[in-house]
């Protein structure tokens, strides 16, 4: 009798405490959200939102920020697409293979064109491109680098065929071309002024070619833009507010800049004018179909050269890729 009465007090005692906790559940306070974990590499058009964070513009705008480094590029493509991180810094053309499969990212931002700051970089005996037929290139395979290789060797009636690719991180490709491991190398900056600098190398062809080609994008997950569209907007408000700092105060701007990427401060203005910083104007055209430069106009042609090279696989449909509706809040 007297487990029974103990067992009828204890089941008591326990669902008392099962409604207490469900009450507290119900009217306890929600634990802050997360922060926004923003994936950036070595170029100045990313490197700038270090600019944002240090100058608190993220905090400005109300935008809870993680920048996550990532040295070597493509690992921050991959790591955006299995949803490690809830956007990334890259290119239109690197976005188009994420695209193809289906996965729900979204361009957001235009940080910038590319306008020299990506090249092909050959040895002083290379004094064309017909002088590259057979010999090793090295580059990011599949990267934006893969690409302007692509676009060059076209204009000058080649095919990617007609060369050796040697696939190397762009750090270890520079690296690889300064030794004389391979006969050239598609590079962005700060290699290309190294490899220059170093007087082993010039550049053959350069972004300044392709026009438009080279957009450089803020990229969110969908879910990202459902759970955390406050943050994301803050950050595209917060980017207008760095491009306006980087041309009041550029030596300012260049020396958080080259901190992060462990240069000094007077070595990197001449990054600058190869990157064409977009602000909420310049990203308005981005967005623009109807502008010969904006992303969905330079679709097509970008998706047909990855298709044409075997560098994607499935066309992608670029307008599921695009996400305005942020950009027109941030400028509200």
């Amino acid at each position: 009798m007297r487990r029974d009465l103990s067992s009828s007090f204890k089941s008591s005692v326990l669902s008392a405490l099962v409604a207490v906790a469900a009450t507290l559940a119900l009217t306890a306070p929600l634990p802050a959200q997360a922060e926004v974990k923003v994936g950036v590499s070595d170029w100045p058009g990313w490197v700038a939102w270090y600019v944002a964070e240090q100058k608190g513009f993220f905090k400005k705008h109300g935008a809870d920020v993680k920048l996550v480094w990532f040295a070597n590029y493509t690992d921050s493509i991959s790591a955006l697409s299995s949803g490690q991180l809830d956007a990334n810094s890259q290119t239109w053309s690197d976005t188009m293979g994420p695209l193809a499969k289906g996965l729900p990212l979204k361009t957001i931002l235009v940080n910038d064109n590319s306008a020299g700051n990506d090249a092909v970089v050959v040895s002083p005996k290379i004094k064309s491109f017909k002088d590259l037929k057979g010999k090793k290139i090295a580059l990011e395979e599949f990267s934006v680098s893969h690409f302007v290789l692509a676009t060059a060797l076209a204009k000058n009636g080649m095919k990617p065929s007609d060369v050796k690719i040697v696939n190397l991180s762009a750090g270890d490709a520079a690296a690889a071309f300064m030794t004389g491991r391979v006969d050239a190398a598609v590079v962005w900056n700060p290699w290309i002024h190294q490899i220059e600098a170093s007087g082993k190398g010039k550049a053959l062809f350069t972004s300044k070619d392709m026009p438009g080609l080279i957009p450089d994008l803020l990229v969110a997950q969908e879910k990202a833009i459902a759970s955390k569209r406050k943050d994301l907007v803050g950050m595209i408000k917060a980017w207008f507010d760095t491009v306006k700092f980087i041309q009041d105060k550029p030596a300012e701007a260049a020396a958080i800049m080259s901190k992060v990427v462990s240069l000094k401060p007077d070595e990197y203005p001449v990054f600058l004018p190869g990157t064409k910083f977009f602000d909420a104007a310049a990203n308005k055209a981005a967005f623009d179909a109807k502008s010969p430069q904006s992303l969905p106009a330079v679709a097509p042609t970008i998706a047909s050269f990855l298709l044409e090279h075997k560098l994607i696989d499935g066309k992608p449909d670029a307008s599921k890729g695009i996400d305005a509706s942020l950009l027109s809040d941030a400028l509200k």
